[in-house]
């Protein structure tokens, strides 16, 4: 199962809030990664996420989205056992989500 955010979602994704702009990654939650990451589950798949072909990502975008994910399950090694990344145009941004998601219930 795979999300590419630039075709599913947005090429020009917001910041955190609905409240704060367009394409913001709580709307990026609730809309398409929490019921696509819910039917990998149920399904026993692993959800892919294609990060490429953006514009780029504000790091509240990525921590509301993912940490978010994380946050909803309560058990980052949850959300990290079933999604895996792809990011040719910035390798970065997977090691950073990891860490939102890792940090999401520390908080």
């Amino acid at each position: 199962m795979i999300i590419k955010i630039a075709d599913d979602y947005t090429k020009t994704p917001g910041v955190r809030e609905e409240i704060e702009g367009d394409f913001p990654g709580e709307e990026f939650l609730k809309k398409l990664l929490l019921p696509k990451f819910k039917q990998a589950l149920s399904e026993k798949k692993l959800l892919f996420i294609d990060l490429d072909d953006t514009a780029g990502y504000a790091t509240s975008f990525l921590e509301s989205a993912f940490g978010g994910l994380a946050r909803e399950y309560r058990d980052h090694k949850i959300v990290l056992n079933n999604i895996d990344f792809k990011s040719e145009d910035d390798p970065f941004l997977i090691d950073d989500i990891k860490e939102y998601i890792k940090d999401a219930n520390n908080k």
